[in-house]
Parts: structure tokens; sequence; C-alpha cells
């Protein structure tokens, strides 16, 4: 007897890879530890997630800069962002003009021991974050400075037997994780919560995230 199933509750997440991004990351990370220098200068002076020593959170204005490596960052996120709000809303595919992006971006410079605890973002639509740097991380430590997302359907494992404890992909219960490689863009909807972990190496990873949201201005 044929059995259909369905994904009823999917969670859309979106990934990009630069084409080319060694040169633009060697200028981001340079602009971005010159900034990090400038300490409490160019540190998000209100940070609503708790900052542990290792980690360096930017204001919220990064793609205002006018340094080149920045508009040059700037302009193939927001394309690609549309791209992927396009192949997942049809009334965006259909009709995009008029549609106006606000944003929030910053960055994150995370040293040994550093880490960013679990939150999500609320009154935005849509988050990402790209990889400038992974620090080259400590082969040695498991789930080293990864993105974590834990699974959202939270009474998903209320019970739990060998008919549904191991599922396969969309339909398995576990964190989705992600161990983000330079060049790396990843989109997810900005009420879902996630965390970094302990990132452990010799470098610095860094990570350039945003917030987007959007209203339609009609002609």
């Amino acid at each position: 007897m044929p059995v259909t199933v369905h994904p009823a509750f999917a969670v859309p997440f979106g990934e990009a890879y630069h084409p080319d991004p060694a040169a633009l990351n060697a200028k981001l990370r340079a602009l971005i530890l010159e900034l990090e220098a400038m300490g409490a200068g160019y540190r998000n002076p209100d940070p609503v997630v708790h900052q542990p020593e290792g980690l360096f959170e930017s204001e919220f204005e990064f793609f205002a800069r006018e340094e080149p490596c920045v508009q040059e960052l700037r302009q193939w996120v927001w394309p690609s962002l549309a791209e992927f709000i396009r192949s997942i809303n049809p009334t965006v595919a259909e009709n995009p003009a008029g549609l106006r992006i606000a944003s929030q971006t910053w960055f994150h410079v995370t040293r040994d021991g550093g880490y960013f605890g679990y939150h999500n973002h609320p009154m935005a639509s849509w988050s990402g974050v790209y990889c400038v740097s992974d620090g080259d991380p400590d082969p040695a430590r498991s789930n080293n400075g990864c993105l974590v997302f834990p699974h959202p359907l939270t009474a998903g494992n209320a019970f739990i037997d060998a008919a549904n404890s191991t599922l396969r992909w969309p339909f398995t219960q576990g964190n989705f994780t992600l161990k983000l490689r330079p060049g790396q863009l990843v989109f997810f909807p900005s009420w879902i919560g996630h965390y970094v972990t302990p990132y452990h190496g010799k470098g610095q990873r860094i990570t350039i995230a945003f917030n987007a949201w959007f209203k339609r201005e009609e002609p």
C-alpha cells in the first residue's frame, strides 16, 4: 500500500558560497581586527546576550561602512537573500517590485574559549551569518565553534522509542549543526533559537551577521 509522507512543519534554511572569497575575506579580516582593537569604541554598547571572555560583538551598523570590502560583501549578501526569499515565497517571486529592506549588521570575533549563548532575533523576519574565518579550530575538539540550531518542535521528543528515535532527515529530532567555512553564507528564520559552541584554536573565528525585515512601498 503506497504511503505519502509530508514535511508539514518544515523550517527553511538557505545556503550560498561566495565564488571567490579569499581576497575579500583577507580584507574583511584586516578591517574587523582593526575595529575590534578600538575596544569599547566599536563594541556593541547594549548586548542582549551575555558576552563571555573571548568574544567581541560589534555595534550593529557594519554594512553602513564605506570600505570597498564591506560594500562588496553587502552587494553579494542582499541579492543572495532576495533569491532565497523568492525561492520560498511565491508572492515575492511574482511581484518583487517595491520590496524594501531594513537591517542590522554586525560582526563577532571569537578567540579561544569564546562562545555565544542561546538566543533568537525578535522583530526581524530573516537572519544570516557569513563566515570570514573559521579560526582553524582544533580538530581534537568535537563540535568546535559550531553554529547550532536546536530542534524547534520541543514536544517532538516527549516520548522516544525504536520507531521514532532514528528518523531520516528532515524528520530527525536532533539539532541542526553547522561548521561554517570561509565564504559560506547561511540564512534562517529570525525566530528560531540558536547558539555557537565554544571555539578552541589559536586563531580568530570571525563572522558577520545580519537581521533583516521588509515592507512593500507601492508606486
